[in-house]
Parts: C-alpha cells; structure tokens; sequence
C-alpha cells in the first residue's frame, strides 16, 4: 500500500514485575537432575513458543509512535486473528482504539477514531492488512506502532541473541513463579546466533528473532529482560532502547515496551463488526 492510504488512516486517528534480588550464577533452573546455565535456559523457552497456538497478553510502556500506551490483546496464529483495546494516554490526543484483525482485514473503532469521518458509522475498515507476520510483511495502515504488528511469540524469542544472558532471580508475574533473565541484544549477537544455529527449524526461528530486532528498530543495543515459568514457557518480556532517527524525530526515541501472557493455548474467537455499521477505507 502507499503512502497516502497510510496517511489517509492517519488523518481519521486522533493519535495520529518487580526486580528480584541479584543472582548472577551461571546456572538457573533444574531440569531433572541437572541444571540449566540461562542461556540454554531461555533457548529452552524459545524453542517452546512455537508450540503455542494461541495467546491472551497484555502491553504497557513507550513506543516512539504512539508514546504511552496501554493494550490488552487475544490472537490465535492460524489463521491469523487478533482482537486489541489499546489506550494511547502519551500522544498529543490520546484516546482509546478498538482494533480487531479477521479475515485478512484491519477495523478500527473506539473513541480513538474521528467519528466526523465515519460517515454515522462506528467502524473503519482498511484492506488487505497483514498483521503478526515478519517486519517487512505486516500492514495495519499506521493504526498500530510497528513494535505491536508482530506476534508477540516470535517478538518474545529475541533475547537468544544475547551474549551476557544472567538470571536475575525468581519472581512471580501476574501471579506465576518464574524465573527472571537479563541480557543485551545487538544486531551482531542475533546473526551469529543465526550462523550457529544447528537444523533448518532452528535456523529459522533464529532468522525470526534476526527480523524482530530490525523491527524494534533498536538503534545499537537492547537490553531484554525474559520471565520463564515453571513449564518452560515465556511468562514476560520487556525490550527497552533507543530507537533510530526518524523524519518525526531527528534525534531518536525510546523504546520500552513490556509485553505478558496470561493465558495460552485458550479458544479465542474474533468477529468482524456489522457490514452495516463499517464505513470504508476506500469511501
């Protein structure tokens, strides 16, 4: 799509875990007997994620588009399916956004939305979107920051680039026990994770967390913190960065974005709004 249907979206949007105590060991969490050093501890995890066929999750922090924000989401993967209340609160005019994603189609409502521009109806409707896919392949025409069109369990695999991965401590999330990690992200630890990748699944999940990185569009280095639960799953994620120039902001912003899974793998159903009460992209 081009620019000006991005801009014509635009112009109808008004928006335009506690830290545990310090435990540096080189080993974290038992399998078995044995013990787990936390880089192959969170390998462990990310393996896992592909398992998953659904997620409920929640976001909170600052992206550079949108400033703070809020979200509560369910999605499913296949076919992809994803229903979103996000509530801007850091934009010049904040407002709340309704977004579902179904059937290879984006609406939009909420009080986010200019309802002058609606025509008397409660929805806008853009199409084709593509939302939860690689960086390159998504479109939600500017409706969403490009750190929230991913997957969130593709997005969640990233800190298997780190090359300082620490456990920080046991800590409980959203009323789970887990397992807290630290580590910092470049571009460069993600591609040689990549090169050492043994197997083409592994391979590709680590191309994956290559191309989540890009989108973050993390200038330098990220620092990652990743909660495991006790089944080996990601519990939470948080990235935090700076993130490169743009044309809106010559000298960079911040990027700090915690993102957690409350529940997996539960039915998740997404609706399109009434035809009647859609108005067009395209009108």
């Amino acid at each position: 799509m081009g620019i000006s249907v991005r801009v014509a979206v635009a112009v109808v949007l008004l928006g335009g875990g506690a830290v545990g105590c310090g435990d540096h060991s080189v080993k974290s969490v038992k399998e078995g007997s044995a013990e787990l050093a936390p880089s192959a501890a969170v390998a462990k995890a990310v393996d896992k994620v592909e398992d998953i066929t659904s997620l409920h999750y929640r976001v909170s922090g600052t992206v550079p588009e949108k400033g703070r924000l809020t979200a509560e989401v369910s999605m499913k993967a296949k076919p992809a399916a994803m229903t979103m209340a996000m509530t801007v609160v850091g934009a010049r005019k904040p407002g709340e956004l309704d977004i579902r994603f179904v059937d290879k189609a984006i609406y939009v409502g909420g009080s986010g939305v200019d309802a002058s521009k609606l025509g008397g109806k409660g929805w806008l409707k853009a199409e084709p979107a593509v939302w939860g896919r690689g960086g390159a392949d998504n479109q939600t025409y500017g409706v969403l920051p490009g750190s929230m069109e991913v997957s969130p369990l593709v997005q969640s695999t990233v800190m298997v680039g780190s090359q300082d991965v620490r456990r920080i401590g046991a800590e409980t999330v959203d009323g789970t026990k887990a397992t807290h990690y630290r580590g910092t992200v470049t571009e460069r630890g993600l591609r040689a994770a990549q090169s050492a990748a043994k197997g083409k699944a592994a391979r590709q999940r680590r191309t994956d967390s290559l191309d989540q990185f890009v989108v973050l569009q993390v200038d330098g280095t990220m620092t990652m913190d990743l909660w495991v639960d006790g089944d080996d799953h990601p519990k939470q994620y948080r990235v935090r960065g700076k993130t490169y120039p743009t044309q809106a902001d010559a000298d960079g912003g911040t990027l700090d974005l915690t993102v957690t899974f409350l529940d997996i793998d539960q039915k998740v159903t997404v609706e399109a709004p009434p035809a009647a009460d859609t108005a067009e992209l395209g009108d």
